[in-house]
């Protein structure tokens, strides 16, 4: 098989050359390299969340390859990423073919599986040529992404392990035709609406807080608040009438405090003004003034404390023992609503209070972005953070650690950052107001995976909408006026039906492996539609349809598709990244020469490495509901070319 590949490439690689002299030249080696290190290689099929969290021990079956038209060798977590990967649509055009392979061998380790059902090993597994391997499938071993293949040299050593851990043996070619499961960007798609439901019942458990019988009244019962909450029984309310209280409050057992009127809390400049340490604490209808000034903590945190010796301890106690508005430390189940904080480093603070609910808040930050943090802060706790506003802060709404998060239908203006996820996966953002950031609307930092980016309008930002990480969704947004729409980092990511309009760079992609799905997504007045970086040629187009560029226009007359246009496109061409800006060019890209060209680059391996081709773009937008409300909303869209040029 090894053989038949390379006998393809080096055929295709001949017609080119014959065709086009001079543009592609391929070096067949005779013989077959050596197995690099897998940290040298350009990896994919493991989120670094994921990576950091395994044992020491843990050794993932791995997979390398060196391909005939991409430069770097590609390592694989698992051989069924490689299996499902290969057989994807557009692989071979963005990689080649394959020419060497070398997979794990366990043969010579002494494999255990660990209690999660990971392989564990006592020295490392050597390469094996993968044709020559013998495979187990379906057994008890796992990987962070589910059901794992075990590669063995040794046919005796792989049925002995499928025999202990209930696994069949699969040959090379066997393994070939297998069918594994691994699209979760399109199970990340299915369950927004679930997330949504889910989000809804943590709000309905949050706030039957509200409900709590009041049992003490500051001003009749008790002359301060803090006495009312020290002497009110436990799952009670205590109630605050209207009117200033100067005071710092520590909340120490499961009440709700409730502000009745127009009710201020000044903590007098010194700290944070209101700390809750029990779980399902409620905190509503307060005006909350006078926090300290201290923008990160010294290490010292209320509540249960974590271990602090390691950097992410360190970490905790200095973002999260910050003064605040409202701390919530090691504080399940909270309910922080109808609250304003004005003028504190951080707004609220939630550490360790996972199923907590913030919504109708509003903060307003420090005008000096370095003086402020954070306006809604969540560590280590899962949140529902909704209808708040955030206002001229350094990051408007921040997580760390907090998976299972979803935030939602926020407006945030006028901060460095808009919302920012931090080692954050299987989370939610959906229909938020991101406008006027400094830095970037939305970014999602340190390889999280499995995150719903979708339904949010983002405008006005250096990076509209920055995600990194893996296995993630990006639908329905609305990315506007920034100097780039979307940045195309994450891997193994669906990004389809967002608007992405009037930017300086509607998408630019930096990602070294062309794994993600782009479609059905409309470029419209953006100064240049799309641009990447070094790597293979990345096909943005879904089976027969594509994205709309505006620009990319039918011939005259063409009637072989209602609703595509009848060449492929290119963004980072120089001719096609100009049609929709200069006139003339729509003329000249239909010169025979560069119709002969696209026609060779939209098909053969390695012919637009570092480049983008949409091999079947709409001549109409995607998304017109999307559109509505817009400067481009009364655009007389028509898949008609003359209706095009007549705008």
């Amino acid at each position: 098989m090894k053989r038949q590949w390379r006998l393809v490439a080096v055929s295709v690689v001949l017609v080119v050359a014959v065709a086009i002299v001079g543009l592609f030249v391929l070096d067949v080696e005779t013989s077959d390299p050596e197995p690099a290190l897998f940290d040298d290689t350009v990896s994919m099929g493991l989120a670094l969340e994921d990576e950091r969290g395994l044992e020491e021990e843990v050794e993932l079956p791995k997979a390398q390859v060196f391909y005939s038209q991409y430069e770097y060798v590609v390592g694989y977590y698992g051989l069924e990423t490689f299996v499902t990967a290969q057989r994807s649509e557009g692989h071979t055009q963005q990689f080649g073919y394959p020419l060497t392979i070398y997979v794990s061998d366990y043969s010579a380790t002494d494999i255990e599986l660990n209690a999660d059902g990971y392989p564990t090993v006592d020295n490392q597994p050597a390469w094996h040529d993968a044709e020559d391997a013998w495979y187990v499938s379906e057994s008890d071993a796992v990987a962070p992404g589910g059901d794992t293949v075990m590669p063995f040299s040794d046919r005796e050593d792989a049925h002995a392990f499928a025999e202990t851990h209930d696994g069949i043996v699969l040959t090379w070619d066997e393994l070939l035709e297998a069918e594994f499961e691994t699209d979760e960007a399109t199970a990340v798609r299915d369950r927004v609406d679930d997330q949504h439901r889910e989000g809804d019942q943590r709000v309905e458990a949050a706030t039957a807080l509200r409900d709590r019988p009041v049992s003490t009244v500051v001003g009749e019962d008790t002359d301060t608040v803090q006495e009312a909450l020290e002497e009110a029984p436990a799952n009670t309310t205590v109630l605050v009438p209207d009117g200033e209280y100067e005071e710092r409050l520590e909340i120490d057992r499961p009440l709700t405090l409730v502000g009745e009127g127009n009710v201020t809390i000044d903590g007098g400049d010194n700290g944070t003004v209101i700390t809750a340490t029990a779980e399902r604490t409620a905190i509503t209808g307060l005006e909350i003034v006078g926090s300290g000034s201290e923008r990160l903590g010294d290490g010292d945190l209320p509540g249960d404390d974590p271990d602090s010796d390691d950097w992410d301890g360190t970490f905790e106690g200095n973002y999260a023992g910050g003064d605040a508005g409202i701390g919530v430390h090691s504080a399940p189940g909270a309910l922080i609503e109808d609250v304003t904080v004005d003028d504190a480093p951080s707004g609220v603070i939630l550490r360790r209070s996972g199923e907590s609910v913030v919504r109708n808040v509003t903060i307003d930050s420090p005008d000096d972005l370095e003086d402020g943090h954070t306006g809604i802060l969540a560590f280590r706790s899962p949140v529902v953070i909704e209808d708040s506003t955030v206002l001229d802060g350094r990051d408007a709404i921040y997580t760390h650690r907090s998976p299972d998060t979803i935030i939602r239908n926020n407006h945030l203006e006028e901060n460095r950052l808009g919302v920012h996820l931090m080692h954050t996966s299987d989370s939610l953002l959906a229909e938020n107001q991101v406008r006027n950031q400094s830095n970037t609307g939305i970014y999602i930092m340190t390889g999280p995976e499995r995150n719903a980016i979708v339904d949010n309008v983002v405008q006005n930002a250096d990076y509209a909408l920055f995600p990194s990480g893996s296995s993630s969704y990006i639908a329905g947004n609305v990315l506007t006026d920034s100097h780039v729409g979307l940045r195309v980092d994450a891997t193994d990511t669906l990004y389809e039906r967002n608007v992405i309009a009037g930017n300086e760079i509607g998408a630019q992609t930096r990602a070294m492996l062309p794994t993600n799905q782009v479609t059905a997504n409309d470029f419209i007045d953006n100064e240049i539609h799309a641009e990447a970086g070094t790597g293979p040629l990345r096909i943005w187009t879904d089976g027969e349809s594509g994205n709309y560029w505006q620009g990319a226009l039918p011939f005259p007359g063409d009637r072989s598709a209602e609703t595509t246009v009848d060449r492929a496109y290119s963004p980072t061409a120089p001719i096609d990244q100009r049609l929709h800006r200069v006139d003339g060019t729509p003329t000249l890209s239909r010169a025979p020469g560069l119709e002969a060209l696209s026609g060779f680059q939209g098909t053969v391996p390695g012919m637009r490495t570092g480049s983008i081709v949409d091999l079947a773009p709409t001549c109409e937008p995607n998304n017109p509901d999307l559109l509505e409300g817009t400067v481009w909303a009364d655009r007389a869209w028509s898949c008609d070319r003359t209706s095009h040029e007549a705008q």
